[in-house]
């Protein structure tokens, strides 16, 4: 599956019954969301700490997961996403978050 792929399969669940789709039950919660990839996130954070590849790249999967939801719960999509990638692919990183100032 690719992130395209999974961001289609997000959007699909949005009109699924949410006592039925973990997926449907965090877009209709935009907070919820929010905070399981807040989770997520810390997770794939302590892996990546303690070098566990195999643990981290499970967690790494359950963050873009999460994060993909917790955008479409706010109506970012992942074309939105990528066109700021796109935006920002002109410049250096360094320059690309002094601009942001």
């Amino acid at each position: 599956m690719t992130i395209s792929d999974l961001a289609a399969t997000i959007a699909a669940r949005a009109g699924a019954d949410p006592s039925e789709s973990w997926t449907a039950k965090l877009l209709a919660d935009p907070d919820k969301a929010a905070e399981k990839f807040g989770e997520e996130a810390v997770e794939a954070i302590i892996e990546a700490v303690k070098g566990d590849k195999a643990r981290l790249t499970s967690e790494a999967a359950d963050a873009l997961y999460h994060l993909l939801v917790m955008c479409a719960a706010r109506g970012v999509t992942l074309a939105d996403i990528e066109a700021e990638l796109a935006a920002r692919s002109h410049r250096g990183g360094i320059a690309e978050k002094a601009a942001r100032r």
